[in-house]
């Protein structure tokens, strides 16, 4: 399968790290650093343009990385990137550290995933079939 991109940054196009590795790492496009404070949210764009194949969806999702060392993730995570969206991919980074942290062009910033898109057929009823489960929500397994 194949992804177009318009690449406008001066960032090398989005690369697996690994053979076995399951997301593209995508980097900030930016004039200048950007400086994110603890509990802060920024949109950092990638100067990324997609055409994604109908069927398929791109999935931003944070780095592990960054997550752990610190603090950052992508707040609407995973982020989804529709087949007809043309736009500039940007992506919402929150500091949940106690710390500062600055952002820099070129700094690997989230992961893209490509996956599969199933569209449901949605029917009104008046009833839903029982289950063994039923209405039990969350923790009403009792395991932790």
């Amino acid at each position: 399968m194949e992804i177009k991109i318009i690449n406008k940054s001066s960032n090398p196009l989005p690369e697996y790290a690994t053979p076995g590795s399951s997301g593209l790492d995508i980097r900030a496009d930016l004039k200048s650093s950007l400086v994110i404070k603890p509990m802060e949210r920024i949109l950092i764009p990638t100067g990324l343009y997609l055409e994604i194949p109908r069927g398929f969806e791109i999935q931003i999702r944070p780095r592990s990385g960054l997550a752990m060392k610190q603090g950052l993730s992508v707040l609407n995570s995973p982020g989804t990137i529709d087949s007809d969206y043309r736009g500039e991919v940007k992506v919402i980074i929150i500091n949940l550290s106690a710390e500062t942290h600055k952002i820099e062009s070129g700094d690997r910033i989230a992961q893209m995933v490509v996956a599969p898109v199933v569209q449901a057929n949605i029917s009104s009823v008046d009833l839903i079939s029982e289950s063994e489960r039923g209405s039990g929500g969350f923790g009403h397994t009792g395991i932790q």
